[in-house]
């Protein structure tokens, strides 16, 4: 009986697991390609406004994400986990494949931005009615005692998701020219989505409804109001408050940091060619992945709590000096540079818009294998350069491309970051399904999710970047560090009303 039980959860996590997985990658190769995606549907005027819009567009597919959770999480609860996870699966793989598909913004104007704003909007949506759904699936088919356990392989897809959108990405890169790439090499990551979900949708078909469900259903048990249940009542509106700022904001912060933050930082801070940083990310979360199954199972055993709130405490003070040792390893300003082998080229380039650039690639090499290229492009109309607010108008594009021994250093780096994300992550989800009664579980687990994820953790980016961008402006000395108050300060709050209110070992999943 035993084996049959484990056999059979087995095919629920697959069927379950794959296609959150698939979400996920659509999802994030919008976040991953952002820095490419910021000079094809936005002006190309100001790159920093671009790249800023690109991470406020991401960002606001996150902001969505409680309407899905409201919407999706109501139809569950209605008429089922199985179909109500089907039709989210399709509309994101949807989207994400019309992402692809749509015109530069130099052919379409503002129509471009406009699109993808509303394909990432369905996006958000669909998103926000996954997750609660493959969750909540999961952990009624689990055995009473191991929820920890088999709710971690959950919780493994949305980083297993992301490591996939960086391979496809490298590989599409491998593959192509750089001009290849950038001309619409960019594109194929979104087209492969449909394939991907394609699999999955005949995988899922075959599945069963939730037994938990299937018997409150027939018992005549489920809700008829399962939004007015949810939050209109005060007793279980205060779990959901609990969750929310007790856990799922905490968690929510921890996440995006320990591995999207830290990608942009490596690339648009840090500078580091992008295939390194996608390489080496992706290394870090391969080692790190299995501890969300670890920390899952240690939870089963010691309770959700302290897990969580260890991963939180750990984040907070451990983030800037994490952050100032990537810096430091990398910054050519501690490297000796071997000066005969400096090269400054200057040329000239006529644009798409048939006007002139004047281009200096400045490139270097250090004594301990680093390379430096910086390219400044100067525009011009009639041979003058063009001048905005006094001064002329230039962009600036600086790579380096980093050692060995600098590469191990950050994938460890990498690697602390994505064991605090496995500690927060890892217990979660049965955290969340623990705190609610079976008729309403869909639908009151899915908004602190993603109100803590979506909100809290999916604008973290943008701000983040923001604050970055606003201490450097202001030469605050250390300012690629000002971007981690965000986090630091969420979590914190998270930490401190998890400690008070949240039980440690609380498994009364109310069947």
């Amino acid at each position: 009986m035993k084996e049959k039980s484990t056999k059979g959860i087995w095919k629920v996590i697959s069927a379950s697991s794959m296609g959150t997985m698939i979400e996920w990658y659509d999802f994030y190769i919008f976040g991953s390609l952002a820095v490419v995606i910021s000079t094809k549907f936005f002006p190309s005027d100001n790159p920093t406004a671009a790249f800023l819009s690109t991470l406020a567009t991401f960002a606001a597919g996150f902001v969505v994400r409680p309407f899905g959770a409201l919407f999706f999480g109501r139809l569950g609860d209605l008429i089922g986990r199985k179909y109500t996870f089907m039709v989210t699966l399709l509309l994101m793989g949807g989207a994400t494949f019309l992402i692809g598909c749509i015109p530069s913004y130099e052919t379409i104007g503002f129509m471009a931005p406009l699109l993808v704003l509303i394909l990432r909007l369905l996006q958000g949506l669909a998103l926000g009615g996954e997750y609660g759904g493959a969750a909540t699936y999961v952990a009624e088919h689990a055995p009473v005692g191991q929820r920890g356990y088999w709710t971690s392989w959950i919780q493994t897809t949305a980083t297993v998701g992301l490591f996939i959108s960086l391979m496809v990405i490298l590989a599409t890169r491998n593959v192509l020219t750089p001009e290849q790439f950038d001309e619409w090499g960019w594109r194929v990551p979104f087209w492969l989505s449909i394939v991907m979900v394609g699999v999955s949708y005949l995988i899922r078909k075959n599945m069963d409804e939730s037994p938990v469900f299937a018997k409150a259903k027939s018992e005549g048990k489920t809700s008829t109001n399962p939004l007015k249940e949810s939050f209109g009542n005060r007793y279980n509106m205060k779990f959901v408050l609990l969750a929310l700022f007790g856990a799922t904001m905490g968690q929510g912060v921890v996440w995006y940091t320990g591995q999207f933050y830290a990608m942009n930082f490596m690339k648009t801070v840090m500078s580091i060619d992008s295939s390194q940083v996608d390489t080496l990310l992706g290394v870090a979360l391969i080692i790190g992945t299995p501890f969300f199954v670890f920390f899952g199972w240690l939870s089963d055993k010691v309770g959700r709590k302290y897990i969580m709130m260890g991963g939180m405490l750990l984040a907070i003070l451990l983030y800037r000096p994490i952050y100032k040792q990537m810096y430091e390893t990398t910054s050519v300003k501690n490297k000796t540079e071997m000066v005969e082998k400096t090269t400054i080229l200057a040329e000239l380039k006529e644009t798409k818009k048939q006007t002139m650039d004047s281009i200096y690639t400045t490139s270097k090499e250090y004594v301990d294998g680093t390379t430096f290229q910086e390219i400044k492009t100067v525009h011009l109309e009639n041979g003058v350069a063009i001048m905005v607010d006094g001064k002329a108008k230039v962009d600036t594009k600086t790579t380096v491309k980093i050692n060995s021994s600098d590469n191990w250093a950050l994938i460890f780096l990498v690697f602390i970051q994505v064991i605090f994300v496995t500690m927060v992550y890892g217990p979660i989800a049965a955290f969340l399904v623990e705190m609610f009664p079976v008729k309403i579980r869909y639908t009151s687990m899915s908004l602190p999710y993603h109100v803590g994820n979506g909100i809290f953790g999916g604008l973290l980016p943008a701000i983040s970047t923001y604050f970055v961008t606003n201490a450097k402006d202001l030469g605050h000395p250390e300012y690629y560090l000002e971007g981690l108050w965000y986090p630091i300060v969420i979590a914190a709050v998270s930490f401190v009303v998890g400690m008070v209110y949240i039980k440690n070992k609380d498994k009364n999943a109310h069947e």
